[in-house]
This record gives C-alpha cells, structure tokens and sequence, in this order.
C-alpha cells in the first residue's frame, strides 16, 4: 500500500470514529423531551418542552417545520435544561420534525419530535357522572396477571412479599385486564384504580404515591402498552377509566431530584438542598378559605412537604405548573381516560389548581375530575366544587368533590341508638339536608370507604346489615357512588384499625395460589355470597335507572329506626328503607301519601319479589329494602 494509501485509509478510520463519536454525543446529549410527544388540534395552541441532556442550556436550539413556530427557548438555572415554547398552527399535519441544537463550536444536534393526530374529538372524552358506579382499585393487591414482572432488577425493592402488609404483593394491570368481566357482571361502570406510574421507592412502593417519573408506567404493574389495553378493553364493555395523579408531590427518588432545573422547582428546596430538617405541612386545609389564617400557616400548610418522602412541588414556577398540565392532558388524550381522581386536592397552589382544573375541562368539555378534599365539613368541599358563591371569589372549574361529610356520619348513624335524640339516622339525614349548599350535589362522590381509611364492613362493626344499609344509601342518593374494591365480599380490616397494608388486602382469587377466589365464588362463605349477591342485584339495577341517575330526591325525617327516602322522575319511583329495628315491623305507609305510593305494585330489587302496596308495609327486620316501581 502506498503512502498516500495508508493516509487515506487513516484518513476514512478518523472520519468514522468521528461521525460514530458524534452520533453518540447526538444520542447522549438528550436524555429526554417531555412530553414525549403531542397532538394537532388542541384549543390551546402552546406547547412547552423539557429538553434534559448534558450542558443542553448551552445550545440554540430552532425549528424549520411548516405550522410549528419555536417562539422562546428558557435556559434553566441548571445547565443541563432548556425549555421550549412551541406554537402550533391549528391546521398542521401529524406528523414529525427535526428540533435542531446548535452548540457554541462543534456539530448541531438534532431531535426528531412527533405530532399525533387525535384518536377522538375533544366532545367525546367522555367524563364519569352520576349514572356510574366507581370501583376502586389498589392495583398491587387485586390480582396478579403476569407474574413474570413482579420483580424488576434495577428498581429499589426487588422484593415479593404477599405475607408484608407494606410490601408489594405483585398485582398488576394484567390482573385488571383479566377480571373486566367480573367488573362488569357485577355492575361498575367505571374504574379508579390507585396510581399506576413508576413509583422506584426504596420501601412501600406498592401503593404508587410517591411516583419517580410522570411519563412511566411501572413496570411492576406493566407496560404503557398494557395501560392502553386496559383502557381499550374497558371502552368496549362501557366502563370508564379514571387516573389517579398527584400535582402536589413526587417521591424522593424522582429522577429531577439530583439536578433539579431551578432553584424554585420544589417548596423549601434551599432546606432540602442544605441537608437542613424538612418542613411538613401542617396539614391544615382550612387556611385555603380562612379569612383570619396566618400567612405562616398559609405557606406551611401549601408549601410544606406531604411526608418527608414526598418533595413538595412548587407550583408557583411556571415551568413547573406547565409540565404538571401538560402530563395531565399528555394522559388524558393518551389513555382516552374518563376522568381524573386528584389526590390531596387542597394542598397545591390553589390559584394553580384553578388554572389546572381550567386548562382540562377547557380541551374536554364532557369531562370530569375528582378532587380529594378529606373533610367532614360541607362548608369546606362545597368550595372546590366549580361554581360555588365564595365571598372571596375563588373559582376552581372543578366539577366533583369528594362526599367525606356524608361518610364521616356512617359509623355514628348506623351503629348508635335511635333512642337518644339527635343520635342515629338523623345524622345521615341532616347530613344529606346540607345540599342545598353545594351547586351540583349529583356530581359529588360519595363512598363507604376507600384506600385510606377503615373498610366499611370495620367501620360497621362486621355486621352485615349495617354494612348492606351504608352500601344502600350510597348506591341511592343524588351522587357519583364510589366502591372500595372488595367490600362486595365484605373484605374488613378489623385485626388492625387504620393500618394501610391491611386495607389494601389482597382481593382472594387474584394469585394463582389462593385457595378462595372471589371471582368464581370459588371457598367464599354463604354470608359473603349473599353480599356479593346483594350488591350485583343493587349495581346493575342502578346500571339502568332514570330516576336514580337524574331524578329528584325526597327524604322524610327518621323515626322508629327507620328512614326512607325516594329517588323519582317520569318513569320510575325508588324507595329506599333502612330498618335499625331487629325485630318485624309495620312500616305505616300514610306517612309518605304525598310520594303516590299507595296501590301501585313496587318491585323488590334483590328478591325480585313484586306487592301492590296498602296502608302497611312489613319489615322482616335489620337491613335495607330497595323497591321499585315503573311508571311505564
């Protein structure tokens, strides 16, 4: 070979350890771009991305695309960020284009970004209402569809501990996926299941609150595939998929954690960052609307930390409120979700959750969102809900709150003596009276019980009357009924009052191993057969009721141990009875002459018996009565 041969060859070598070398530093250099991707035909034309890669705030970025216009690129205080306002030309093409990065010296890199076109207009996102009945879900403990994910290497807890009520349990959303039938049968039409988004904590990742990436399924429940299946699934048997998201915090391994974009990213980050002691709120949810609370408790309340494990987001940057709007519609349109369950909806930013809340039902107008507002009293949810007179003029655009004041009153109405006065089933009926504060009561979630607290079937004090009475009453009112995964079997906590890992059981038949399975009936109890029964009677009769779902509402005070109240439109007239008596009893039908009641044939929802009713009606004794009769 000649010299000039071999220089030559030289040469070509260098060019292509060159080229290699900087194609890896294309590869490198970003590390991510949230969201990952869009849609053409938002009402908001605005796009903002997060690029993160190495000393990526030193590049000038540009975009050479027909109907996308880069209009700011903001550096972060951290050199590895840049953030890129887009506008999007309302009749732009799906399709992709090149984000181009052009250094000080050296090569420009490129980044292929895509636009999606909509898999359904915005009209038909269609949001979970009053004609629904929610079931909730822990997903780690209901039923484990594929096991061969229920340990991940390279995640903190690698362990499977079915026997560590804080330990993950291996269920999944292939256990969802497979059990939509038996949802179905028994009625719900619509699923909440607790968050589903990687959670890479190092303890106690199982219940999914802590999340460690906003764009991540964990791939201990699953892949983004398999969501997308669940949610595809569930469309074509008519049950709605909510999400469950957190605006207020991430967990503390969070990828951000260790290169945080500003100096302002989380609440308190100057403390976090000094290794100082971290503030917790205060929890005290009432400074959101107490005129006289003190700016200390104020800031404490909205900007202290949830749980030393979880980073309270700031979300007084704009750069953060963006992302946390953005990842919420990026899901939303991904998923074609029926709603959102917001969890600790009183502790962000209030003016941002207003702005959030607007953004989303702004691009979905037949949508809904649920905030989580754990207070007895309506005077506080009552101020979440969109539409409230609030002297201090707050508007949320939130559509459904959470009925806590009505739950909280079960125990005491249900379990405490007629005798006394003010005691008993009055509670639940003055409780049920506070609706005229509230614009749209139909619209607020109501529950036995949920992830957080005591089973109802606890709560009752495992007796099954009361626990049929509470699920009555919450399957009959003008609400949004939700339903704790289990308590159709009378799943209960009892050994351990207020002990997560125990409320979060897991569901019997979701392990191949278990040798009762809810599912088939499979080893259940007659006691627990005759629940299961009564609820499946009691959802998908409601499945299909007008007079439930949209119809007005009449209660008459309780006397006797007995309450009773009508749901009725055109069509149909529900009564709803709850005996507290254990013996038989008459129930004098004159009471309730204005309701048109007498001579007309009700039918009996569980038993499908059917009378034509006198003056009298007999009570066998402790439990609900749901009887109906059809008008035409």
């Amino acid at each position: 070979m000649s010299h000039n041969s071999k220089l030559l060859d030289q040469f070509r070598k260098f060019f292509c350890l060159t080229f290699l070398c900087s194609s890896l530093l294309v590869q490198s250099q970003i590390e991510r771009v949230e969201p990952p991707n869009w849609w053409v035909g938002f009402e908001q034309d605005t796009l903002q991305l997060l690029v993160k890669g190495k000393s990526i705030g030193e590049y000038v970025p540009s975009v050479q695309q027909e109907g996308v216009r880069l209009i700011r690129a903001s550096r972060a205080d951290s050199p590895n960020y840049l953030f890129l306002d887009l506008v999007i030309a309302k009749n732009v093409q799906p399709g992709t284009f090149d984000i181009d990065f052009e250094p000080k010296r050296g090569r420009t890199r490129s980044f292929t970004y895509e636009l999606k076109p909509r898999a359904q207009k915005p009209e038909d996102f269609k949001g979970f209402d009053s004609s629904d009945v929610v079931y909730l879900i822990t997903p780690d403990r209901f039923a484990n569809g594929n096991s061969g994910n229920d340990v991940v290497e390279g995640t903190l807890e690698t362990v499977l501990a079915r026997n560590d009520d804080y330990g993950r349990h291996g269920g999944d959303i292939r256990g969802i996926i497979d059990h939509l039938d038996y949802i179905d049968t028994m009625g719900f039409t619509a699923i909440w299941s607790c968050p589903l988004l990687i959670n890479d904590m190092p303890k106690s990742s199982y219940h999914g609150y802590a999340m460690t990436d906003f764009y991540q399924v964990d791939p201990r429940f699953g892949s983004l595939e398999d969501y997308i299946e669940l949610s595809d699934k569930a469309e074509d048997r008519g049950i709605k998929l909510i999400m469950d998201q957190v605006a207020n915090h991430c967990g503390s391994k969070h990828w951000w954690m260790d290169d945080l974009p500003f100096e302002d990213w989380l609440n308190f980050q100057e403390d976090y960052k000094q290794g100082l002691p971290l503030k917790t709120s205060n929890h005290r949810r009432t400074v959101n609307q107490d005129a006289y609370a003190s700016d200390y408790d104020r800031k404490l309340m909205s900007a202290g930390w949830f749980v030393s494990a979880m980073p309270d987001l700031n979300q007084r940057n704009p750069f953060m409120a963006k992302y946390i709007i953005q990842n919420s519609i990026w899901w939303v349109e991904t998923l074609k979700l029926g709603g959102i369950r917001q969890d600790t909806y009183p502790y962000p930013d209030k003016g941002f959750m207003a702005k959030w809340a607007g953004a989303i039902m702004r691009e979905y107008p037949n949508f809904n969102i649920v905030g989580e507002e754990w207070s007895d009293n309506p005077l506080l949810v009552g101020y979440w809900q969109d539409g409230a007179k609030n002297s201090d003029g707050y508007r949320s655009y939130l559509p459904t709150t959470m009925d806590f004041p009505i739950q909280t009153t079960f125990a005491e109405a249900f379990k405490e003596s007629e005798k006394e006065w003010g005691k008993g089933l009055v509670k639940l009926y003055n409780a049920l009276a506070n609706d005229f504060y509230y614009t749209t009561p139909n619209s607020i979630m109501l529950f036995g019980d949920n992830h957080d607290m005591d089973r109802i079937h606890t709560q009752m004090g495992e007796e099954v009357a009361l626990t049929q009475m509470a699920m009555a009453f919450v399957l009959t009112t003008p609400r949004i009924p939700q339903v704790y995964y289990g308590t159709e079997i009378l799943m209960q906590n009892t050994a351990k009052p207020g002990d997560h890992g125990l409320i979060r059981t897991d569901f019997p038949g979701g392990w191949v191993e278990d040798t009762v399975n809810a599912f088939t009936g499979e080893g259940l109890t007659e006691t627990q057969k005759k629940m299961q029964h009564f609820m499946r009677k009691l959802l998908n009769f409601r499945k299909t009721s007008t007079a439930i779902h949209t119809g007005k509402t009449k209660h008459f005070a309780p006397h006797d141990g007995l309450y009773v109240l009508f749901r009725y439109d055109a069509d149909q007239i529900v009564m709803l009875i709850l005996n507290k008596n254990e013996a038989s009893t008459a129930l004098d039908l004159g009471r309730y002459a204005e309701m048109g009641i007498e001579g007309k044939t009700f039918t009996d929802v569980v038993s499908g018996t059917s009378q034509t009713l006198g003056s009298v009606l007999q009570l066998d004794g402790k439990g609900p009565t749901l009887l109906v009769h059809q008008k035409r």
